[in-house]
């Protein structure tokens, strides 16, 4: 498969997820990048790390933007959110893969806690 093919791909299959679908993807992308960041402190790779870390928090951020606060929980998840970035500013001002360590944990329960709702909700 050609390289447009794969992005025409990528493209559509993103245009058509659900918006619960897209919230699993994002959650998965963010525990992906933690782990990258964590691996590429054990290798003091601290280029890649920088970017894992800025990838993680432009991953919170997208998803504190698009909150719906029309419903209750999205004041909690924003109090989250801010509280995730705070995190990924320590461990990128500490390089300290112990805060990865305890925010990762955090971020797979609120994962699957979405994928149980949206489980549910079908």
């Amino acid at each position: 498969m050609n390289a447009y093919g794969y992005q025409n791909y990528k493209a559509q299959t993103v245009n058509t997820m659900t918006p619960g679908e897209m919230l699993g993807l994002l959650y998965d992308e963010l525990l992906k990048r933690l782990t990258r960041a964590e691996l590429a402190l054990e290798k003091k790779d601290y280029i890649l790390f920088d970017q894992s870390i800025q990838r993680s928090v432009e991953i919170v951020n997208y998803l504190k933007n698009t909150l719906n606060y029309n419903y209750e929980i999205s004041s909690e998840l924003n109090r989250l959110y801010d509280f995730f970035i705070y995190e990924f500013g320590r461990i990128s001002a500490g390089r300290n893969s112990k805060v990865i360590a305890e925010v990762r944990p955090l971020i797979a329960e609120l994962r699957d806690a979405f994928k149980e709702a949206q489980r549910l909700s079908s």
